[in-house]
């Protein structure tokens, strides 16, 4: 058979994107990845287009594309590397047909680069497909049909009993029967523990602490230390550092008394795969399933417990947040700190690192700052970024100018330089593996050595490609930034019309607040705090108007600005 040979677009790359999802096992071998990147690597010899690179999703629905490999693809047209993808059918590409039409309609056009679909016999530079739009709707037809009849086999076997989720830490898997639980002695006689030390009016806080006292592994790090695939980070920096939410989660699952509890999540489209917490009253529950680790008259005295802390909490909600909540970080670790109220006789609201070696974190220093000094020097420093606008516009816009050209030049050349160190360093991971592979099959390499060295790399490689889509991310994030510098001045405008400072212009100005550790004692003590604005980053304003040296929030405490940096 004569083979057609087209001059390739340019001397771009020619992307071999591969996809398979979970759902798509029923399709049979022919759909593997294996078999994808045989099919994609033979069209691009047999066609001339040379200078290929695969990109892989192994298990990521074709829904929406939020996938590493694609995103990683994407992120490689957008600088101009790639003039040709090809996929093995557009079902490949993606099931979303308003998503896949933007991409094969305006995207591939305006960037130049030609799309091929091997089996739907698609070559943009053939001319418009003239069925392209039709077959995108029968593909994302085929994942609404898909998505139907998984929901409806679990909501079969959901209502028989069988277990939907994965089994709590404290069970596993019977290795005769993988639809039931079993107690996994070691993790169960921990969970036994907690609710004995909730029983004996411990808070959840000082079990997480004598847990890791104990240098009790985290159920993740136990789960891995066992070999067994979960989910979470595959690295932990302290595998015996317990959160009291684990505990608070422990605590309250049924499970533990012997029942199977289905359908506490649901999902609102196959588009969106986001879980959302389903009623109590919509749950399946079927008791005495499996072999209790709690009995069902210690896990309702738990509960009891459980809900008077809960009652104490809910009495003030507005009471437990602050504006500040999630904006600010400490300067030395880069923890985020945490907001907490004192139960004095007169409460006081206030901020301190998560990480503060006090409450078993690594940070020297609590980095305490109390709500109400935090808000004045805010105040203030929004007062002359107002103070300043209104003066000089003109001026003050070319200062945002000037300071986000350089730091997003700046920002942008070291995203680039860490995203081509993590690329080549995957490339070169890759030959690696396939040089270890091709010594084992010749007997250079045990089998033993080549399980040792292809799990090394295969950890790295995920690591790597965490990396690389984190980078993509951020760079193309970055691209974005240049037009929301509209958006920061319109904030500044809208504050200079308001007496105090709403939570929604606080989060629309501030990106984060850098809080140091004190410098000195007593009357004569500071503390430097850095606002990073949003888009523009730290600015320096020049003084327009006298700024008062000295405001006093409570005894002993000042707050003064330095050089253009807030001090409290």
């Amino acid at each position: 058979m004569k083979t057609t040979v087209k001059k390739q677009t340019d001397s771009g790359m020619t992307a071999l994107y591969c996809r398979l999802s979970r759902d798509d096992g029923s399709e049979g071998e022919s759909n593997s990845i294996a078999n994808q990147k045989k099919l994609l690597s033979k069209y691009a010899k047999e066609h001339g287009l040379g200078n290929t690179k695969f990109y892989v999703d192994d298990g990521f629905t074709g829904t929406n594309f939020n996938r590493p490999g694609f995103q990683q693809m994407l992120a490689d047209m957008d600088m101009g590397y790639i003039s040709t993808v090809i996929v093995k059918d557009s079902s490949r590409f993606g099931r979303n047909y308003l998503e896949v039409g933007k991409y094969t309609d305006y995207y591939f056009p305006e960037h130049n680069i030609r799309f091929i679909a091997i089996n739907d016999c698609v070559d943009s530079d053939n001319g418009e497909d003239d069925f392209g739009a039709f077959r995108n709707v029968m593909n994302e037809m085929y994942a609404k049909d898909i998505s139907r009849k998984v929901r409806s086999s679990q909501r079969l076997r959901g209502n028989a009993g069988e277990p939907l989720s994965p089994p709590p830490y404290g069970y596993r898997k019977s290795p005769e029967n993988k639809k039931k639980w079993v107690i996994d002695p070691e993790a169960a006689e921990v969970v036994r523990k907690v609710f004995r030390l909730c029983m004996e009016g411990k808070g959840n806080e000082t079990i997480a602490r004598q847990l890791q006292n104990e240098k009790v592994l985290v159920p993740q790090a136990y789960w891995q230390s066992k070999g067994l695939g979960r989910g979470g980070k595959k690295t932990q920096p302290n595998p015996y550092r317990w959160c009291k939410t684990t505990i608070a989660k422990m605590l309250t699952q049924q499970e533990y008394c012997g029942d199977v509890i289905n359908f506490k999540t649901y999902s609102k489209s196959f588009r969106n795969k986001t879980r959302i917490d389903n009623p109590q009253e919509n749950w399946a529950v079927f008791r005495d399933v499996h072999e209790p680790i709690i009995d069902r008259e210690t896990f309702e005295h738990v509960q009891q417990i459980v809900g008077k802390v809960k009652q104490r909490r809910l009495k003030n909600p507005e009471d437990e947040k602050s504006i500040f909540t999630n904006l600010l970080y400490c300067a030395d670790c880069g923890s985020r700190m945490w907001f907490h109220k004192s139960t004095n006789k007169v409460p006081v609201r206030h901020f301190f690192c998560s990480n503060y070696k006090g409450t078993r974190g690594t940070c020297n220093d609590h980095h305490y700052i109390r709500e109400d000094a935090l808000t004045e020097v805010v105040l203030s420093e929004l007062r002359r970024l107002a103070a300043f606008l209104a003066c000089d516009e003109d001026a003050f816009a070319e200062l945002l100018r000037q300071k986000t050209d350089a730091d997003m030049m700046a920002e942008q050349k070291r995203l680039e330089a860490g995203l081509a160190v993590a690329q080549a360093r995957n490339a070169e991971v890759l030959k690696l593996y396939e040089r270890i592979y091709e010594d084992n099959v010749n007997g250079k390499v045990s089998d033993e050595w080549f399980m040792q060295l292809s799990k090394k790399y295969e950890e790295e490689k995920a690591e790597l490609k965490k990396q690389i889509f984190d980078l993509t991310d951020r760079l193309n994030r970055l691209s974005g930034m240049q037009t929301a510098k509209d958006g920061f001045l319109r904030a500044i405008r809208s504050f200079m019309q308001m007496e105090t400072l709403p939570p929604t212009v606080l989060h629309e100005l501030i990106e984060r607040i850098d809080i140091h550790a004190v410098q000195g004692r007593g009357k004569n003590r500071t503390q430097k705090i850095v606002i990073h604005y949003r888009f523009v980053g730290v600015i320096d304003v020049p003084y327009v108007q006298k700024t008062p040296v000295l405001m006093e929030t409570r005894q002993g405490v000042a707050i003064r600005y330095v050089n253009g940096e807030q001090t409290a």
